[in-house]
């Protein structure tokens, strides 16, 4: 499948390393592609800043956000909530018609500083607010309620016996979902609903917050028993 990935840091990276693993023709999307391409600092996070990652990803392209999604099947919003909705403007609704979102994305508010709050929520998602503005797209909420390394690796911990979630109005794009979802070695996948059921857990991220404060670590998940 051809995929492309709207974002350069920490989950694009990884989402787009692990669809390139499993044989995906994947394309990155950054706003400036020199800019991005001559960074040499790490990120906030200490991560290495994305040419480092791409020199060990030589067969993962790097193109404006527009260019990667021109020929996509799949895209998968990996920026920051607060710039989704801007990042898929640049994209153009040419290229969004009839795709599949997968929307990974969360409404985190870091006006007030750490931890942040939600700039939506209750009564919204930003799932919903990315399906409003682009009702051409068919926008799937997943794998924002773990870290980047257990989205792509959810083996790593209780060997993949943990949950996640999808949410989106439409069908045949959440199966496309699950079944990418499965491939990366999901096997507690459970379908909340439509699109408005992404308000459940976009909430749960105060929470993820609070939890990597108290366990002091990135590597822990959910597990719905039933």
């Amino acid at each position: 499948m051809k995929i492309a990935v709207l974002g350069t840091g920490m989950v694009g990276q990884a989402l787009a390393g692990r669809l390139s693993e499993l044989g995906h023709e994947v394309t990155v999307g950054t706003r400036d592609v020199a800019a991005t391409t001559a960074k040499t600092a790490p990120d906030e996070m200490g991560n290495p800043p994305y040419p480092a990652w791409a020199a060990t990803h030589p067969q993962v392209r790097l193109a404006t956000f527009a260019d990667a999604a021109a020929d996509a099947e799949l895209l998968v919003n990996a920026t920051s909530g607060a710039v989704s909705i801007g990042v898929l403007n640049s994209v153009g609704a040419d290229h969004l018609v009839g795709k599949i979102l997968l929307d990974i994305a969360n409404p985190l508010d870091f006006s007030a500083g750490f931890p942040p709050g939600l700039f939506v929520k209750d009564t919204d998602s930003l799932g919903e607010q990315i399906q409003a503005a682009f009702p051409q797209l068919r926008v799937v909420k997943a794998l924002n309620t773990l870290a980047a390394t257990l989205m792509v690796d959810p083996r790593q911990l209780a060997d993949g016996d943990h949950s996640v979630f999808v949410s989106g109005n439409d069908g045949d794009a959440k199966k496309t979902v699950v079944a990418l979802l499965e491939s990366f070695g999901h096997t507690d996948v459970v379908d909340l609903g439509d699109i408005s059921t992404a308000r459940g857990t976009e909430m749960l991220l105060p929470l993820w917050l609070r939890l990597m404060g108290a366990l002091n670590t990135l590597t822990f998940n959910v597990k719905v028993v039933r």
